[in-house]
C-alpha cells in the first residue's frame, strides 16, 4: 500500500474552474502506458476521489512484495521523512504511522493509517484497504494531520502472470490546500504509484 502525494508537487496555477458538488460516476480522464485513469466528486467533499486501472503481468506472489506486504517499505515514497509501522503486524493487518516532506508554502502532513488485507479463497483475488486510524499518535502543531483518507486495491488473477489491478482512493489533504488546486493533479497518483510498481516488477528479483 502505497500512500498519495503527487498534490504537494503543485504548488503554483493560475486559473481556476468549477466544481460539481453532486457525486457522479467515474470519468474517464486518460490512459497512459497501459494505465487507465478516472476521477470522480463524491457526495461528502469537493475533493475528488481517483482510479486507476491496469494489468501487470506479474504472478500474485511478486506483485503481494509491493501491495500488502506489511514487511515492504522501500519502494514508498522519497518524499516521507519518517514512517513508523504500529503493532500489532499480521499478514491481514498492519497499522503505520508517516510524515510526508511536503514543498514550500504549504506545511508537512502526517497521518495515521489502519490498512486490512483479505483475499477470496475461490478466486485468488486480494483487497487492501487503507483507512485513518485515529487516537493513536498525538497531533504536532508544525504538522497538518490528514483525517479523511481511504485507498483500495483490488488486485485479480487472470492467469498465473496477469493480473488485473484497480486502485482507488481519496484523500483530503487538510490545512489550506484548495480543492481546485487539488484536482487539478490528484489523477497523477494512481499513475505514478502503478508505473512505479511496474518499474519494481520489471526490474526483476531482489529488488
Amino acid at each position: 500500500m502505497r500512500p498519495l502525494s503527487y498534490f504537494f508537487l503543485l504548488v503554483l496555477v493560475l486559473t481556476a474552474g468549477n466544481i460539481n458538488l453532486k457525486a457522479q460516476s467515474w470519468n474517464y480522464i486518460k490512459e497512459k502506458n497501459g494505465i487507465k485513469l478516472y476521477t470522480r466528486v463524491p457526495e461528502y467533499s469537493t475533493f475528488k476521489c481517483f482510479r486507476g486501472e491496469t494489468t501487470f503481468h506479474a504472478s500474485m506472489q511478486e506483485i503481494g512484495k509491493y501491495i500488502g506486504n506489511v514487511k515492504n517499505f522501500s519502494w514508498w515514497d522519497k518524499n516521507i521523512r519518517g514512517l513508523r509501522v504500529l503493532e500489532p503486524v499480521s499478514e491481514k493487518h498492519v497499522s503505520y504511522y508517516f510524515v510526508y516532506d511536503v514543498p514550500w508554502p504549504l506545511s508537512d502532513r502526517d497521518i495515521c493509517v489502519d490498512v486490512s488485507i483479505s483475499i477470496d479463497s475461490l478466486t485468488g483475488a486480494k483487497v487492501v484497504y487503507a483507512k485513518p486510524l485515529p487516537g493513536v499518535v498525538p497531533e504536532y502543531k508544525d504538522i497538518v494531520r490528514i483525517v479523511n483518507y481511504w485507498q483500495k486495491w483490488t488486485l485479480t488473477p487472470i492467469d498465473k502472470q496477469t493480473v488485473h489491478a484497480v486502485l482507488e482512493g481519496f484523500v483530503d489533504p487538510g490545512g489550506n490546500v484548495p480543492s481546485w488546486l487539488y484536482n487539478m493533479v490528484i489523477v497523477e497518483t494512481p499513475l505514478k504509484v502503478m508505473e512505479g510498481i511496474k518499474h519494481k516488477l520489471e526490474e526483476g528479483p531482489g529488488n
